[in-house]
């Protein structure tokens, strides 16, 4: 049987519900620039230059990093798993298409 949650406590576990959101929503805003970057350069042969790709690389590393070691509240709900879920599979989409600009 658990403890009731106290006033307090349910504030905390909601500061860091509320914090964890808040960082994934800032990963999938870091995710739709990189796309955008990546779906311009593809546009243009010129702008993929051994700098753009070093820089690239170096962005998805970051953010990889920070996505998949990111440790999910276990007051989080479904649909925050879901999201995560889904900003993964759009880094691992991301790099599959940054691969293939950056080999022309």
């Amino acid at each position: 049987m658990s403890m009731p949650k106290d006033p307090y406590q349910g504030n905390i576990q909601e500061n860091i519900v509320q914090s964890w959101r808040d960082f994934v929503v800032n990963m999938e805003k870091a995710l739709d620039m990189l796309e955008k970057d990546i779906d311009e350069a593809a546009e243009m042969a010129s702008r993929c230059t051994s700098e753009w790709c070093e820089a690239t690389e170096h962005i998805i590393d970051e953010l990889s990093n920070s996505l998949f070691s990111i440790s999910e509240p276990r007051w989080s709900s479904e649909e925050d798993s879901k999201k995560i879920k889904s900003l993964r599979r759009k880094l691992h989409d991301l790099y599959s298409r940054y691969k293939t600009v950056s080999a022309r």
